[in-house]
Order: C-alpha cells, then sequence, then structure tokens
C-alpha cells in the first residue's frame, strides 16, 4: 500500500501554510499505511549555512552537548535546534561533509536524516498524526514538501525503514511500489562511492537518482533513464533544493493523484488527501501519465 503527498507552492503566501496543509493530506493517508510517516520539508535557506538534519533514538543521550562537541570536531561554530528525536544542525555549507563523518564518530548511533541548505526530514514510527504532533509539523513553513505514511511489506517497522530518503544534498525521494533489482544496484551503486546506509528499496531508488545527477544529468533526464535501469513496479516523487518532480513506471498500477492551480501543484495516492486544499474544486485534476516525467520548479 503505502501513502504519498507533495505539495509546490507557486504563491509565497501560503509558504507560512505549507506544514499544515501538507500534514492533513498526510493524516488523510494513514490507512494506506499506518506504521511509520516522514515528511521532508524546504524551507528558505541561508547563505553560506547548510542543515544537517539528525535522529537518535537515545535523543537525551546522543543530542545534549552534540552542539559544541561537533563544532570542536569540525572547527567552527555549530548551531541545533531539538525537535523530539531529531535535530537541525547549522553550519557553514562547505563543513557538511566533515560534520556527517564526526557525528558518526562523536555519536554512533545517530542517523544522518539529510543534509542540504534547504532541506529538513523528520520520520519516526507511529500514525501519521502522531508523528507530525511530535514534531509540530503543522507549523512549519516552505516552499515546497513531500510526505510518506508507510505499510511496512518487505522490511522491518523501523525509523530507518521510513520515508523520505535522502541520498545527495537537497535530495529525496518517496516511493509506492517494489523494485526488484534493488540488491544488485545497491552493491553497484556502493562500489560507485554512492552513499546507502539501509535495506530499504527505497533508498537504492534514491541513490540511483542522485548517481546520475552527480554524473551530469538532470533530475527529468535521471528519471527517464530509471525506466530502463530500475525493473519492478513504482510511483516516485522526487524533492529537489528548486522544486519536485513525479514518474510512475509504465505499468502505472500504484494510483496517483494531482491537482494544480495557480497557487500550488499537489500530488496525493488518493484524491482524497487533496480534498482539504484551497480552491480544490477549481483546480485542474488528472492522473499522470505512466512513463512520463512531471517536474516544478521554482
Amino acid at each position: 500500500m503505502c501513502g504519498i503527498v507533495g505539495l509546490f507552492l507557486k504563491d509565497k503566501g501560503l509558504e507560512p501554510k505549507l506544514g499544515e496543509m501538507l500534514t492533513q493530506m498526510l493524516i488523510t493517508m494513514t490507512d494506506r499505511g499506518p506504521d511509520s510517516a516522514g515528511i521532508a520539508i524546504y524551507g528558505r535557506g541561508k547563505r553560506g549555512k547548510a542543515k544537517l538534519t539528525v535522529q537518535s533514538d537515545r535523543p537525551d543521550q546522543d543530542l545534549d552537548d552534540l552542539a559544541p562537541e561537533l563544532g570542536q570536531a569540525i572547527g567552527t561554530e555549530v548551531g541545533i535546534r531539538r525537535i523530539d528525536t531529531h535535530a537541525v544542525l547549522e553550519l557553514e555549507t562547505g563543513k557538511v561533509h566533515a560534520a556527517r563523518k564526526a557525528v558518526r564518530a562523536l555519536r554512533p548511533g545517530i542517523r544522518v536524516m539529510s543534509d542540504g541548505e534547504v532541506i529538513e526530514i523528520y520520520k519516526e514510527v507511529g500514525l501519521p498524526r502522531d508523528v507530525a504532533d511530535r514534531f509540530s509539523l503543522s507549523r512549519m513553513q516552505g516552499t515546497h514538501g513531500i510526505g510518506h505514511t508507510r505499510m511496512a511489506t518487505e522490511s522491518a517497522v523501523t525509523t530507518e525503514g521510513a520515508h523520505p530518503y535522502s541520498t545527495g544534498a537537497d535530495q529525496c525521494l518517496v516511493h509506492n511500489g517494489s523494485l526488484s533489482n534493488h540488491n544488485d544496484l545497491r552493491r553497484k551503486l556502493r562500489r560507485k562511492g554512492v552513499r546507502i546506509e539501509s535495506m530499504n528499496d527505497t533508498e537504492v531508488g534514491a541513490a540511483y537518482l542522485t548517481w546520475k545527477m552527480q554524473n551530469g544529468a538532470s533530475l527529468g533526464e535521471a528519471l527517464d533513464s530509471s525506466l530502463e535501469d530500475l525493473d519492478g513496479f513504482f510511483t516516485f516523487v522526487v524533492g529537489t533544493r528548486d522544486g519536485f518532480g513525479v514518474l510512475r513506471d509504465p505499468i502505472a498500477c500504484k494510483p496517483a493523484v494531482m491537482g494544480e492551480t495557480s497557487q500550488y501543484v499537489a500530488f496525493g495516492s488518493e484524491y482524497r488527501a487533496l480534498v482539504s486544499l484551497p480552491g480544490i474544486e477549481d483546480a485542474s485534476v488528472w492522473e499522470p501519465e505512466p512513463a512520463t516525467v512531471y517536474f516544478w520548479s521554482h
């Protein structure tokens, strides 16, 4: 099953309501996947600054005093914003790679959710409403975002198994479906130096797109290539710094619907995920075509 939602705002006036709108969409999809949920929020970045979003199953031990210790390890000041089991670390853009390595050395139990100038990812085990409440997702602001509620059919119900997955700066992916060649592709991508940390097939899909873009492909070109290189059935929603893209496999057996107005573009696994959005009654609503790349950017 699994449920996906995505929201790309054209109207800057809606940015303070991004979290509220996206959270309601995600909660509506609860019965498509009630075991875990996650959301990626793209906000406004600060010049020369990057964010490293981290998670710990032992937040009091792992996150307390992390910022000063990390700052000392990488030689720069590090800010921290703690949110339940997650924390957003703010540091110089050029220090991200060093910070990822230092975090793992300082706190081996920490998971890195995402890095980039504008992205923050929050995900945990539990119902979408409960996960949203834990992180006050409805209060978050931003330009666009992606959410996922999961029904674990191929791996354990864990935070690590929840979506979204981020394998590149300001990139993330959520997925409904199943990839049959992910084990072989995981080995190939790891040999090429691509970061893959879980056994989830969705992370392999994210890593594949990151690898293609690192080698010069645009997101659209990377998604087109995935139609040849990824076996299985899937609906992908991909987030980047500037926007988001949608792709369904050539069979398109997984449900998907999109709505567009002058204020936003919205994606949902089912139309009911969109019904609470302002002006949806006047929106252009359609089902994405199979094997067709859709992308919107600021």
